[in-house]
C-alpha cells in the first residue's frame, strides 16, 4: 500500500542572523523566498502589505540588536579564552619551575639523612605545616645559607602559583559565562530571523509582488530625501566655513588635517566598495561576508585605523559629528540601541550591509532612523 507522506518543506531556513529595518526587502531577496503554502499559509486579510512590511523589518532590527550583542559576546569569549590560555600556560611553567626547587630540597634532605639523621629541611618537607615551621626563627638560624634560599625560593613560587591559578579559574568562570551569552544571543537572532522568514513564507505570490513594489517606491523615496539631506549638509558647512573663514586653520572637526582624514577616508571606501555584492552574515569581519559593524570595522582597517567590533562601541570610539559636518568616511549610526551602521560616501549614500538575505551595497542613509555620526580618524 502507497504510503502518502507530506511533501519535505523546501524552505531555506536563515541561520544566519543579521538584521536590519531597511526600508524592506529587494525585488531579488523576496523573489528568492519560497512558500510553505501560497493559499493556507496566507498573510492574514485584514494586514495590509504595508503593515506585513512592517512586521519583518522589526524583526530584523530585532535581530540586528541581537546580532551586535552577539558580536560583542564573542569579542569578549576570544578576549577570555586567551587571558585563560596565557594563565594556564603560566601556571605550568612556573609549577614546573616549583618541581626543580623540590627536587633540590629532596636532595638536601636525603644528604642529610646519609649524614647522620633529619635536619630542619627533612622536617620541614614532612611537616603537615611546613609554612608554620618555616616561620620560626630558630629553624632558619640552624639552616645554610644555601637551604634558606632555596625554602625562600620555595615559598615564593608556591604562592605565586598559588595566586595564578585562582585568576586562571576566575578567567575561565568568566569565559564560561561570556559563551553562555553568546550562546543566548545567537538563539536570540536565529529567534527573530525565523520568524521574519515564516512571515515571508505565508505571503502569496500576489503579495510578494506588492510588497517588492511597496518596495521599490521607498528606496525611491528614501533616495530623493538623502539627496536633499546632503544638499542641506553641504549648504549649512559652507555657511560655516564663510562664517569662520578669517580664523580658520584649515584642521577638519576630528583629528588631524582635513587632507589627512580625506587620504584615509578614500581608503576605507574603496575597501567597502570592492565588497559591494557579498553576502551579509551575522558574526562575520569578511573576507567573503560581513555584518554591518564587521564591513566598518575592516574598512578603517584596510585604511590603517583600528576601531572595535560593535555599533555601540565604534559610535564612541570616534569623534561624534554633526549633520553639517559630515564628511565621506564617517560613520552613520542607526537606531535608538544604536544597532546598525555604515559607512558614509557622500551625496547622503552610504555603503553598509544590510541584514540576511541581501549583500553589502550602496543605499541612502535616510532609509532608517539615524542615531548619530562619528569621525574616526
Amino acid at each position: 500500500m502507497a504510503s502518502h507522506r507530506k511533501p519535505r518543506n523546501r524552505t531555506r531556513i536563515l541561520t544566519a542572523p543579521g538584521p536590519r529595518a531597511v526600508v524592506g526587502f529587494t525585488t531579488v531577496a523576496l523573489a528568492t523566498v519560497t512558500l510553505f503554502s501560497e493559499t493556507a499559509n496566507a498573510a492574514p486579510a485584514t494586514q495590509s502589505i504595508a503593515q506585513v512590511q512592517s512586521q519583518v523589518d522589526k524583526l530584523y532590527q530585532q535581530a540586528e540588536v541581537a546580532t551586535e550583542r552577539y558580536d560583542g559576546a564573542k569579542t569578549q569569549t576570544d578576549q577570555q579564552r586567551t587571558k585563560a590560555d596565557q594563565l594556564l600556560e603560566q601556571v605550568a611553567r612556573k609549577t614546573a619551575k616549583l618541581n626543580d626547587v623540590r627536587r633540590t630540597l629532596g636532595e638536601y634532605a636525603t644528604a642529610q639523612y646519609r649524614s647522620g639523621g633529619l635536619d630542619q629541611t627533612a622536617s620541614f618537607l614532612l611537616a603537615s605545616d611546613p609554612q608554620a615551621l618555616l616561620d620560626q626563627a630558630h629553624t632558619m638560624d640552624r639552616m645554610s645559607t644555601q637551604e634558606a634560599q632555596v625554602l625562600d625560593d620555595y615559598r615564593t613560587q608556591q604562592a605565586a602559583i598559588s595566586t595564578q591559578r585562582t585568576e586562571a579559574v576566575q578567567s575561565l568562570n568568566k569565559l564560561t559565562t561570556s559563551q553562555q551569552s553568546l550562546q543566548t544571543e545567537k538563539k536570540t537572532v536565529q529567534t527573530k530571523l525565523a520568524a521574519a522568514q515564516k512571515l515571508l513564507n505565508s505571503l502569496t505570490a500576489q503579495q510578494k509582488a506588492k510588497l517588492a513594489a511597496l518596495q521599490k517606491q521607498q528606496e525611491a523615496a528614501a533616495t530623493k530625501k538623502a539627496v536633499a539631506f546632503a544638499a542641506k549638509s553641504q549648504s549649512s558647512s559652507s555657511s560655516s566655513s564663510s562664517s569662520s573663514s578669517g580664523t580658520s586653520t584649515g584642521t577638519s572637526t576630528g583629528t588631524g588635517s582635513s587632507s589627512a582624514y580625506a587620504t584615509k577616508a578614500a581608503k576605507a571606501i574603496a575597501f567597502a566598495q570592492a565588497q559591494l555584492g557579498k553576502p551579509y552574515v551575522y558574526g562575520a569581519t569578511g573576507p567573503n561576508s560581513y555584518d554591518c559593524s564587521g564591513l566598518t570595522q575592516a574598512a578603517w582597517a584596510a585604511a590603517g585605523i583600528s576601531i572595535p567590533r560593535t555599533t555601540y562601541t565604534q559610535i564612541s570610539a570616534g569623534t561624534r559629528v554633526s549633520a553639517s559636518q559630515l564628511q565621506p568616511g564617517d560613520l552613520v549610526f542607526f537606531y535608538s540601541g544604536v544597532s546598525h551602521v555604515g559607512l558614509y560616501i557622500g551625496g547622503g549614500m552610504m555603503i553598509h550591509a544590510p541584514h540576511t538575505g541581501t549583500v553589502v551595497k550602496i543605499a541612502p542613509i535616510t532609509e532608517m532612523p539615524i542615531a548619530g555620526y562619528a569621525r574616526v580618524a
